[in-house]
């Protein structure tokens, strides 16, 4: 992981904002009617995901997934030819 990435994380119930504090700065989150918070943010590097894998560890957070966000590259413009 050479560059930044967005990344997914998705966490079993409703983690409140006292718990995540420390990703607050770097990532949205909401919870969902199925009973998940979901964290998207800017992940640096490897040791970047580690550190927030081990802090929601420390939190007894039950992590689900942890996935890079692929986005999809803009469409290439057409020409139109006569």
């Amino acid at each position: 992981m050479s560059e930044r990435t967005t990344y997914e994380i998705v966490i079993r119930g409703r983690i409140s904002a006292r718990l995540l504090r420390p990703l607050l700065d770097d990532f949205t989150f909401d919870h969902s009617a199925s009973g998940t918070t979901r964290l998207i943010g800017e992940v640096t590097d490897a040791s970047h995901l580690h550190g927030l894998y081990a802090h929601l560890a420390s939190v007894n957070a039950q992590v689900i997934s942890i996935a890079p966000l692929t986005v999809s590259p803009p469409p290439e413009p057409r020409s139109t030819q006569p």
